[in-house]
């Protein structure tokens, strides 16, 4: 498992050079002078070039990738060109409130996809079954910009139970709905692989065996069926968790959380490429691990499967 980890850790060096490469070659290609943003409507030509040549642009292409690959190797993504501010350390500001509403999506979502997926497979073709999957289609074709202000017309200005919008930190109320619409698509998407996994799993010899032998009907789906059935969830609810920080642009926008989201959107706004730079590079290197992650637990639900 430690070899198969670390020759996965190499493999994924290639990955961030080439993520690295493309976002450098975008920021070097989008128009308009970064020297003359930060110098501002009145700036003089010699404060442009001043600006200029403290940022490096005054380099050869080449040289200037260089430095780039060499900052972002160390943790430096440069400065924010509205506030100054380092890249790395707002990221690591707006992080947590990211984070508080990516986890309790997840487990939102992974805890009723995975029970709902079960309960329509043991009832299948049933008016449950047929209800559940229903609802599960309407989840994954609805944009999320759509569930988001819908949740908000009825829950807040309809019925007037909890905020629309607004962060208060260590209030949960204010979680409810971004995490009901952010977790909608990861909930219905793993219900629908859940329900096909299980399928598969329960008309497998070694669960007729297991009945057989006379074992109940819940040991057979959830230490027998469910166990076998897990694989394609695990690597749909991996995926969905990188997907996750990026749909949190328009969950965050849209509820006004003050997270990553709402950074990059800013970032947007007032062009500042130095932070929509660094999120890319931060994202990236989320998502590669969490494909990491996903491929070392599959030994942990399959014993047949070994890396060494």
């Amino acid at each position: 498992m430690a070899r198969y980890a670390l020759r996965r850790l190499l493999e994924a060096i290639p990955v961030f050079l080439g993520v690295v490469l493309v976002v450098f070659l975008l920021y070097s290609v989008v128009p308009g002078d970064p020297a003359r943003l930060m110098a501002g409507q009145r700036g003089d030509p010699a404060t442009i070039a001043r600006i200029r040549a403290d940022m490096g642009l005054d380099k050869p292409i080449p040289e200037q990738f260089a430095d780039f690959l060499w900052s972002a190797v160390r943790f430096d993504l440069g400065r924010s060109y509205r506030n100054n501010m380092q890249v790395m350390d707002a990221i690591l500001q707006r992080v947590p409130a990211t984070l508080e509403l990516v986890v309790a999506s997840l487990l939102l979502g992974g805890l009723v996809g995975i029970v709902v997926g079960i309960i329509s497979a043991i009832r299948q073709n049933t008016a449950l079954d047929y209800t559940a999957m229903t609802a599960a289609v309407v989840g994954i074709s609805a944009p999320t910009f759509w569930i988001g202000m819908l949740l908000i017309l009825f829950f807040a200005l309809e019925l007037r139970w909890i905020p629309g919008t607004g962060y208060g930190s260590g209030r949960w109320v204010y979680l409810v709905l971004p995490t009901l619409t952010l977790a909608t698509r990861p909930m219905a998407l793993l219900a629908r692989i859940t329900r096909s996994s299980m399928l598969e799993a329960i008309r497998q010899d070694f669960v007729r065996t297991a009945r057989a032998k006379g074992l109940s009907e819940r040991v057979v789906v959830i230490k027998h069926a469910l166990r076998n059935a897990l694989i394609p969830v695990v690597t749909v609810l991996g995926t969905e968790t990188a997907a996750m920080l990026g749909g949190v642009v328009v969950t965050e926008t849209v509820f006004s959380w003050p997270g990553l989201g709402r950074l990059f959107v800013e970032a947007l706004l007032f062009r500042d490429y130095p932070i929509i730079r660094g999120q890319v590079l931060f994202l990236a290197t989320v998502f590669i691990a969490a494909n990491l992650l996903v491929d070392l637990s599959y030994a942990i639900f399959d014993p047949r499967i070994r890396y060494d």
